[in-house]
């Protein structure tokens, strides 16, 4: 597979297939004086997201923030190396601070991977239940979808092209070892619905557009519906 535009600005630059096993699906946001990363992988796979970002015809160094959705691994495991790379700024929610700021493990999941996480300190720290920031040229608004980790965030923009959503981790999975809340998820997922967006990146599942949207968030509500 090959980093692709997937919406006019947004990319996918990591994944499984793309970068590593372990790796969620991470994208790229052109936002104009600067990149904005969406995740960073689980680590063992950082060379080949930079490189992929380079195929794009960017510059890695222009990434000036990435956003931590939530305090996994496979989500935060290439902070370090990026922020080493870019010098750029993360931002995360208070919530799941512990596992990105002091590398908890069971709050990580970093066990489950046999990976080694190395701890970054949260630059843009996000508390409300929505936030509005600006990165580079765009505003990105910075959504609370507390359940599958206590500090889970979408983020969505609001483009000439539509409403682009990165709503990470739609999909689960729950465990109390991670703080999930699977009534305060199906809140979550009723907040990604009223947002009616026009492309959803999901966290492993990767893109949907239009009505497919709905169509698989809703999924995920059946899917759960027993728990």
């Amino acid at each position: 597979m090959e980093p692709k535009e997937i919406w006019k600005g947004i990319y996918v630059v990591g994944g499984p297939g793309l970068s590593h096993p372990a790796d969620c699906c991470v994208y790229l946001v052109d936002a104009g004086r600067e990149l904005v990363l969406i995740d960073a992988g689980a680590g063992p796979g950082i060379d080949a997201i930079l490189r992929n970002v380079k195929i794009l015809g960017f510059d890695p160094v222009g990434i000036g923030h990435l956003v931590a959705t939530h305090c996994h691994i496979d989500h935060i495991g290439g902070l370090s190396r990026i922020k080493e790379v870019s010098g750029c700024e993360v931002s995360g929610h208070q919530a799941d601070r512990d596992g990105i700021e002091l590398g908890d493990r069971r709050l990580t999941a970093a066990d489950l991977y046999g990976i080694e996480y190395w701890p970054v300190k949260i630059d843009l720290i996000l508390e409300g239940a929505e936030e509005t920031h600006l990165l580079g040229d765009l505003e990105f608004h910075f959504l609370h979808t507390p359940g599958h980790t206590p500090g889970s965030i979408a983020v969505y923009l609001d483009l000439e092209e539509g409403r682009a959503l990165f709503g990470q981790d739609v999909h689960g999975p729950f465990s109390e070892d991670w703080g999930s809340d699977i009534t305060r998820w199906r809140s979550s997922m009723e907040k990604l619905l009223d947002l009616e967006a026009d492309l959803l990146c999901e966290g492993h599942a990767g893109i949907f557009r239009g009505k497919d949207i709905r169509a698989y968030i809703e999924s995920q509500l059946r899917r759960y519906r027993h728990l």
